[in-house]
């Protein structure tokens, strides 16, 4: 009797333990239910705060920032003025010409019409500072701002730095203007919404909205590309007005777009704009550091060739005599891995970094040489390219569209060229005879009809001997590289 009631009482206590360790269990998975409904709502709550419902107040909150600007330039028009293909077609006008008619009928056929281009822009303070594009305003002889409440101002250019394509100019208002606040570029997120406001086709204050898609692309358009890409629509007319982030920061100016690619812009990081900035209100333009070396990309397969385990840094193929570079001992092979304590992944980072360190500095450089790593001290010099592209004596073939100048022995060191005999191309218009023979801007030409000259005196002489003829061998010498192209009269 007694052994049997120890057996049940022993059966009862097992049995509330079970039961209570299965209460137990159910409430911590209870809890831990709850816990995972909390985190998921949590998480959801997170994405929903990330993903903007409206972008009213922003929009709102930016417009009176926001500027629209129409650029207006005096072309001249070929042949017979504006009347080219709008003259009446008389024959008495084409027989006795425009200036008959005008002597003896008073009709004077324009040399010169407007040519209009439109642009946005945005305030960067309350006296009247006008970020934009540089190509919205360049050779513009009149500037016009309309603000967004109407108001009409005529801007004047105070600094444009082609190589960025960045442009500052001004405004004169009696009241305050309300700037914007710049960001910083360098924390975007690929992924972070953005919206772009601008003028597209000349539909003022355009609010479009997307992503960062991209950073850090390179795009062929200047030696210091280092864009963003987005997918916020931008079109012709948005050039110059700003990109903005959700806290109401600009942190891009719209700038280009891929000809038939949907859903691809690209904007200059504002920290761009930034490091200019101070040089185009002081001086109107910008003055960079130089350091003499032509640079390339170091591939997977050279890496393998010189002994690397990854393929990054700038490989050295030329040294500019006479360079801060040459001085600090640099050579051909040489790969340059950190400059100024900031490290070179791809090429395209090295010439921005340097561009953008003041001249005169000394600084350090790490480079790679037969596989060792080795530190050396450069004072950065100046890049005078620009200053000594203007100077010199040119000479302009209009039939050829080709415009040419006097190879200095400066524009010959700065160039990289040894040697000094030949003309410099400054300049080949676009559809020209030049343009079509595949002659670029800063080619060398070095003969004309098998015929070698030294200078612009020389490559006069031998054009003029050959006035007339239709067709005219020329040798070009491109960097490192000669060719010969046949320019064709039309």
């Amino acid at each position: 009797m007694m052994k049997g009631l120890i057996r049940f009482r022993r059966r009862s206590f097992s049995a509330l333990i079970a039961i209570g360790l299965g209460l137990a269990f159910i409430g911590i998975h209870k809890d831990l239910r709850s816990l995972e409904l909390f985190k998921g709502k949590k998480e959801k709550a997170t994405v929903e705060a990330e993903r903007p419902r409206s972008f009213t107040n922003l929009a709102k909150k930016m417009k009176p920032s926001v500027i629209n600007i129409r650029s207006t330039k005096l072309v001249k028009h070929p042949g017979r003025g504006l009347w080219g293909p709008f003259a009446p077609k008389s024959p008495y006008r084409d027989f006795f010409g425009d200036e008959f008619f005008e002597r003896f009928f008073g009709e004077s056929p324009p040399k010169e019409f407007p040519q209009n281009s439109l642009g946005s822009g945005f305030i960067i303070d309350e006296k009247g500072y006008i970020l934009t594009n540089n190509h919205v305003i360049e050779k513009a002889d009149k500037i016009k701002v309309r603000l967004s409440d109407e108001q009409e101002f005529d801007a004047e250019v105070v600094g444009r730095d082609p190589k960025t394509d960045i442009a500052l100019i001004k405004i004169e208002s009696t009241k305050p203007l309300q700037p914007v606040t710049m960001g910083d570029s360098d924390k975007l997120q690929v992924g972070e919404w953005l919206i772009a406001i601008g003028n597209p086709f000349g539909l003022e204050h355009t609010v479009t909205a997307g992503i960062v898609s991209a950073k850090g692309r390179v795009i062929g358009s200047g030696p210091y590309d280092d864009f963003i890409q987005t997918d916020a629509s931008i079109n012709p007319g948005n050039s110059g007005g700003p990109l903005i982030n959700m806290r109401g920061e600009v942190v891009g100016i719209n700038t280009a777009i891929i000809a038939g690619g949907h859903g691809i812009g690209f904007a200059i990081p504002i920290n761009m704009a930034k490091q200019v900035l101070p040089q185009l209100k002081e001086k109107g333009e910008v003055t960079r550091g130089w350091l003499g070396v032509m640079i390339q990309q170091v591939t997977p397969e050279l890496a393998k060739q010189f002994g690397l385990d990854k393929s990054e840094g700038a490989l050295v193929a030329r040294v500019i005599e006479d360079s801060p570079a040459e001085r600090a001992g640099i050579k051909r092979e040489d790969i340059i891995i950190e400059f100024d304590h900031k490290k070179i992944h791809k090429m395209s980072e090295l010439p921005r970094i340097v561009a953008n360190t003041p001249v005169g500095k000394q600084v350090e450089v790490k480079i790679i040489r037969q596989g060792r790593e080795k530190n050396l001290k450069i004072e950065v010099g100046e890049l005078k390219e620009e200053k000594v592209a203007k100077a010199g004596e040119f000479t302009t073939e209009k039939e050829f569209g080709l415009t040419v100048q006097g190879l200095t022995p400066e524009i010959a060191k700065h160039l990289g060229i040894s040697e000094k005999a030949g003309v410099l191309v400054s300049e080949v218009k676009v559809g020209s005879p030049a343009h079509e023979a595949g002659i670029r801007r800063g080619d060398i030409i070095k003969e004309i009809d098998r015929q070698p000259f030294e200078d612009l005196k020389g490559y006069r002489h031998h054009m003029a001997k050959l006035k007339g003829k239709n067709e005219i061998l020329m040798l070009i010498q491109r960097e490192e590289n000669t060719f010969f192209v046949v320019l064709k009269r039309k």
